[in-house]
Formats: structure tokens, sequence, C-alpha cells
């Protein structure tokens, strides 16, 4: 693998310039809204930017944190239950 890298080393180049806007972004946003959890998972767990989209797009704009959004979540299955 390392082999790989070291003869494609564009490709990480290119995986870090879609990476570092997304995850300053989503950091960004849970500093400024205060979500703690929400920043320590984005700071450690690295996923291509995709926890960090979904940070982004399902959880800052609502303005919850990962708590409201899952009881959120939970009140709509159960609406859509009934």
């Amino acid at each position: 693998m390392e082999v790989f890298f070291e003869q494609n080393l564009w490709i990480l180049m290119v995986l870090m310039l879609w990476v570092l806007p997304w995850k300053g972004y989503a950091l960004w946003s849970a500093a400024t809204l205060r979500h703690k959890w929400w920043f320590i998972i984005l700071l450690v767990v690295n996923t291509l930017a995709i926890l960090d989209i979904i940070y982004i797009f399902a959880v800052a704009k609502k303005g919850g944190d990962l708590s409201n959004l899952l009881r959120s979540k939970n009140k709509e299955t159960e609406q859509s239950a009934e």
C-alpha cells in the first residue's frame, strides 16, 4: 500500500483538498454551536469527510446536538408508524 501512495502522491493531495475544507467548516460549526461531543468526534474520526458533511447538513442546520437529533428522528419514526 505504501508503494501505491508513493507512486501516486496526487491521490493523497486530492483527498487532502477534499477533506480539509469540510473538516474545517464542520469543526468551526461545532465550536460555534458549542457542540462539544460533535467537535471531539469530528476531530478524532476521519471518514473522508462523510461524517463532517452529515454534521454540516443534518445537525448544524437544525442547531441541535446529537441527542436532539436522535430524539427528533425517533419522533418522526413513531409518527410514520401510526
